[in-house]
């Protein structure tokens, strides 16, 4: 795996939460070969045991159940430790969403973007929907924001301990936490903590901007402070996001004008898309990102 992302021009890689415990053994080898380094880990990784698939959301530091939260705890310690073999200093968190018993946000706003999407469509309909949402789950976030800051003092100091900066990452669901109004608040909030920044994901921001809930450009600009690192990747003009980046819907001199020399760019794509489309990729951002390609 690490000698095929090298040859596809890759020195610097990000470790996924679909990464396997079986796989970890032949990643340590190629790290210590030189085959790659790696400059950011994603929790949970390595998966925790007995579960074979991508899972970050598998336990939430937001969760009312007390036992998830103690499981998200070990979890990302066992990241965290991870991200130390390897030599990696960057660790990619989410931050849980807030779940309902009845009429889900998330389901009714799907549902407003499929008939906003026809014909003759009430434009109405969709801001309706938005703001109808967005009300209930103000709401309902206190409790659920209290359960995540709690969480995140937890790990605080052994990150601290441990050298690694954690990247909170934007979230492209619409009950997913923090609400993006309130992200650089938050994250003003940990600052105390000397561990926590901002984790910029270009298609989420695209994706939350399709549904009238941010500007992308305003939302990138204002948390640029806090800015730890990027997953870059397109959305096409169906929804889908983990695209070539250059082939869809986000306007890329917004994250052009805001990538720093120095900052860690993960292109985060799509596993069904095929190597002469990852190549396409990558040459389209060092085309792109000054920074990137000073970086080479």
């Amino acid at each position: 795996m690490l000698e095929e992302l090298a040859d596809l021009g890759f020195s610097y890689v990000e470790l996924s939460h679909g990464t396997r415990i079986s796989l970890v053994p032949g990643i340590l080898k190629g790290i210590e070969d030189g085959i790659v380094k790696v400059a950011s880990v994603h929790n949970f990784c390595p998966l925790p045991v007995g579960v074979m698939g991508a899972a970050p959301n598998l336990f939430e530091p937001s969760a009312a159940n007390r036992r998830e939260r103690s499981m998200w705890l070990h979890n990302t310690i066992k990241t965290v430790e991870f991200a130390n073999r390897v030599d990696c200093q960057r660790v990619v968190l989410h931050s849980g969403s807030m779940r309902f018993l009845w009429r889900h946000p998330e389901r009714a706003m799907d549902e407003a973007l499929e008939r906003a999407s026809k014909e003759g469509a009430d434009p109405g309909d969709l801001e309706s929907a938005r703001q109808r949402g967005l009300k209930r789950m103000k709401r309902s976030r206190k409790a659920y924001m209290d359960r995540l800051r709690e969480s995140y003092g937890q790990i605080a100091e052994y990150g601290k301990q441990q050298g690694v900066t954690f990247g909170i990452e934007n979230r492209e669901g619409f009950t997913e936490l923090p609400l993006d109004e309130e992200m650089s608040g938050f994250l003003d909030a940990l600052k105390e903590h000397e561990v926590f920044g901002y984790w910029h994901d270009s298609g989420h921001a695209q994706l939350k901007q399709e549904m009238g809930l941010l500007d992308h450009g305003t939302f990138l600009n204002n948390l640029r402070p806090h800015l730890v690192g990027f997953h870059l990747h397109d959305v096409s003009s169906k929804g889908r996001d983990h695209q070539v980046p250059g082939t869809g819907t986000i306007d890329w001199s917004i994250v052009a004008g805001q990538v720093r020399s120095g900052d860690v760019v993960v292109m985060e794509m799509s596993p069904r898309l095929n190597t002469e489309q990852i190549r396409e990729g990558r040459d389209f951002l060092l085309r792109t990102i000054p920074a990137l390609a000073q970086e080479g």
